[in-house]
């Protein structure tokens, strides 16, 4: 490959005072230190500190050294093995009334569709050598990707901000004189001092760091089992069954699928010619362990919750301090319980778990820095891990205030994640499967020429069409859509806005973009 200098056109404005990039538009590592400018000066500084210099500059092949695909696997299996997981599985029982055949159905059904997009927009990092939000420019444009920043920004530091409140909880639950704001400072701090060294580091720690939660997990469940205390809800009928079964499922495909919008920012170091199978399957194997083994303990455990009509030491455990709480109520339970629990220990294992969020939060903070380098020009001048630094102020700032408002907030959240992606992916996979026709439809060189890029028009009015079907189907407490109405009984009826806002969005953008094509010729 040879080197050029960008010329001053918009296409090729440069993005450092002196940048050669490679004639496929690859940027070769040791370019971000040229020059005497600020940015420089502070590349220099972090090569000397080791920390990952590149944003989201295409990476040239030679420098995709990455092939094993159990960091691949591991990436996600650690930061689907937490305790934010287990706290998505007690939401059957205490937001939507489920038994618990049902609540496990929903986990497994749910779960495997979420997980799709993830696994395949996995397969492009390697291919191309892009971010995730930089890919998104194939699909929406120059211009129309900056809506997708915002909104992806808005869920790196929404995701930060709710895992830190339920690892703060736990911590609460273990000392009370530990408040909430200590515990989200410790996790948030931890976390930065992992991303803030960059790709390698965040898939080093993520390698690893799973293998305790497990096994803590594991203990939980033998205590639990050993308690006698499960007990069988039994499965509910008619219509306000099935609008419980649609919302909760709406909780569990946002939670599964938030991590689309990332997928390719950790693969984007392994090879050209790693095998796309091989790689799909890898992030497929690491995200439904995790994702089914929590959520579904998490079931089992809240079922404990309805002894004695509610009068128990899970419900009170529950009611006082949320995930922790639950959690200590197994682990360690007040004197005159059914169970001795594993007093000192137990609150041991509760540490660990609060510590766990920390591998949670890692593709979040991480993620966040590559996404808003996507915003403009002036914001990838920006070296990625200064953006981290300001992302982690941004989420203790909101997780601190919403620490005592944990179980609403996360319910609508997840929603709201669950329903912008199901948007996002409708238009991807349309554009895609029948104007890219696959891999070989993408010029990766052009990810960073507005004018050889779409114009984004299709995608930003197919983005309204699926906003619209999602208003129709959400079923939130302060919001029921018509439709959703019909899917469940009055007066939440059942939430349906995620399939209504990719069928809209799918259904708008196949046919928008060929006038789009046809008038603008890209």
């Amino acid at each position: 490959m040879g080197y050029q200098e960008y010329d001053h056109d918009i296409e090729k404005e440069p993005t450092l005072p002196t940048q050669y990039v490679q004639d496929d538009g690859a940027v070769p590592g040791e370019s971000f230190e040229y020059g005497n400018s600020a940015y420089a000066k502070l590349q220099r500084l972090a090569g000397k500190l080791k920390i990952e210099q590149r944003g989201i500059e295409r990476v040239p092949e030679n420098e995709r050294d990455d092939n094993s695909l159990l960091n691949v696997g591991t990436m996600w299996l650690s930061a689907n093995m937490v305790v934010s997981s287990f706290a998505i599985g007690l939401l059957g029982k205490s937001l939507f009334y489920l038994g618990f055949v049902d609540a496990i159905l929903v986990v497994i059904f749910f779960n495997l569709i979420g997980i799709i997009p993830v696994c395949y927009f996995s397969t492009f990092g390697p291919r191309f050598g892009l971010r995730q939000m930089v890919l998104s420019r194939f699909w929406f444009g120059w211009w129309g990707v900056k809506l997708i920043a915002v909104f992806n920004v808005l869920a790196c530091i929404g995701w930060s901000s709710v895992n830190s409140i339920v690892g703060a909880q736990l911590l609460h639950a273990v000392n009370n004189d530990v408040p909430g704001y200590a515990g989200i400072i410790v996790i948030a701090v931890c976390t930065f001092f992992v991303t803030l060294f960059g790709y390698k580091v965040v898939h080093a720690y993520e390698f690893w760091s799973w293998i305790p939660t497990f096994i803590i997990f594991m203990i939980i469940l033998g205590v639990f089992a050993h308690s006698g205390d499960f007990v069988n809800i039994p499965m509910g009928v008619g219509t306000s069954e099935l609008g419980s079964v649609l919302s909760f499922g709406s909780v569990i495909y946002g939670f599964a699928t938030g991590w689309t919008s990332y997928a390719a920012d950790y693969t984007v170091y392994q090879p050209v010619n790693q095998g796309r199978t091989k790689v799909f399957f890898s992030v497929w194997v690491g995200l439904i362990i995790p994702l089914l083994f929590t959520e579904m303990l998490g079931v089992a455990i809240m079922s404990a919750t309805s002894l004695n009509n509610g009068d128990n030491i899970y419900q009170t455990g529950y009611d006082a301090s949320g995930t922790g709480g639950l959690l200590a109520a197994v682990l360690f339970p007040p004197a005159g319980s059914s169970h001795s629990g594993l007093g000192g220990f137990g609150k041991f294992c509760l540490v660990i778990l609060a510590l766990s969020i920390i591998a949670n939060n890692c593709p979040n903070i991480y993620s966040v820095a590559l996404t808003m380098q996507v915003l403009g020009r002036w914001t990838q001048r920006v070296p990625r891990f200064l953006w981290t630094a300001i992302g982690t102020a941004v989420y203790i700032a909101i997780a601190i205030p919403g620490y005592s408002h944990f179980e609403s907030v996360l319910e609508n959240f997840m929603n709201f994640i669950g329903y912008w992606l199901a948007i996002y992916e409708g238009i991807a996979f349309s554009d895609h499967f029948f104007y890219k026709r696959g891999m070989d439809g993408y010029n990766p060189e052009h990810y960073d020429q507005p004018r050889k890029l779409p114009p984004g028009i299709a995608a930003i009015a197919a983005f309204c069409f699926g906003v619209a079907g999602m208003v129709t189907g959400m079923s939130q407490v302060w919001f029921v859509g018509p439709i959703a109405l019909h899917a469940g009984e009055a007066p939440y009826g059942g939430d349906v806005g995620f399939e209504l806002g990719f069928a809209f969005s799918f259904t708008a953008y196949t046919v928008l973009r060929y006038f789009e094509r046809k008038y603008f010729g890209r």
